[in-house]
């Protein structure tokens, strides 16, 4: 016999499905599309996350996350996005995550100007512009003036060689842009805290429209050489609504990408040591 609690959860439950499918309907309709029906993800997006400087949850900490960057890092609310709290290392990837993070200043490749790699270019406090056809869709990012070609439904084009921003084959399932990004360079890290992978990566972006000018990001990393499973950091982009919004020209120091991480190391002084 059903009992007058249960009939009022069973018809709570119809009450929040029929919620959820009017919200998908309006959803779907507030979405530009394309003359072939697809979302429309051209224009300026960008990040509001504090992923860039550590993409497990943290809280402020002493060394190149020190001082100001710290302190934002542990802004409530702004806490690392991988889901399930950990990144499943296995022992060799996790000693050499915790000798990145000690070296952080030194060792970043931001910290020397070069390309951020994927999908830590997503994550970055800076704006990246998509271009979008049918077949090809351009990604430009402001920093270091990154930029990768999306292929659509072109399997047969393939990595030739390793690079900063890897090689991208993509497809739609519904209306979300789904893309396999290999052949990237091991030299690249996902934020400033050391969390690093091997040439053996491949990353399966996932780029789901939730209304006029919110994607709900997510990228799944594989890497049996560096991690025990796949594991998945997401979190949302926004588009920027501006008409005059547009990129601007980086020119990216080597000593002002080490002073972003708050720590201004003097010479002499011992690595990971934060100053007054």
């Amino acid at each position: 016999m059903i009992t007058r609690t249960k009939k009022a959860f069973a018809a709570s439950r119809l009450l929040t499905l029929a919620a959820a499918m009017v919200s998908t309907v309006a959803i779907a309709q507030d979405v530009s599309r394309t003359p072939s029906g697809k979302p429309d993800l051209s224009g300026i997006w960008q990040a509001m996350t504090t992923a860039h400087f550590n993409v497990e949850p943290h809280a402020a900490m002493e060394g190149p996350h020190s001082d100001v960057m710290g302190a934002l890092s542990a802004i409530p609310g702004s806490l690392g996005v991988v889901e399930g709290g950990k990144i499943p290392y296995n022992e060799q990837g996790l000693r050499t995550r915790d000798a990145n993070r000690i070296d952080a200043i030194d060792k970043d490749p931001l910290t020397k100007c070069y390309m951020p790699g994927v999908p830590r270019g997503n994550a970055l406090p800076f704006p990246f512009q998509i271009v979008q056809s049918q077949d090809v869709i351009l990604i430009a990012y402001e920093f270091a003036e990154a930029n990768r070609i999306l292929y659509v439904d072109q399997p047969e084009i393939e990595s030739q060689v390793d690079a900063w921003m890897g090689h991208s084959n993509a497809h739609w399932e519904g209306d979300t842009l789904v893309v396999r990004v290999s052949g990237q360079m091991p030299d690249t890290w996902f934020d400033r805290a050391g969390n690093h992978h091997s040439w053996e990566m491949v990353v399966e972006e996932r780029y789901t429209p939730m209304g006029a000018n919110h994607i709900d990001y997510s990228a799944t990393i594989t890497d049996p050489n560096t991690f025990t499973a796949p594991w998945t950091v997401s979190f949302p982009l926004y588009r920027h609504v501006d008409e005059s919004m547009q990129l601007l020209e980086f020119k990216c120091a080597e000593f002002a990408e080490e002073y972003l991480y708050g720590e201004y190391r003097k010479p002499g002084t011992p690595k990971g040591i934060p100053q007054d």
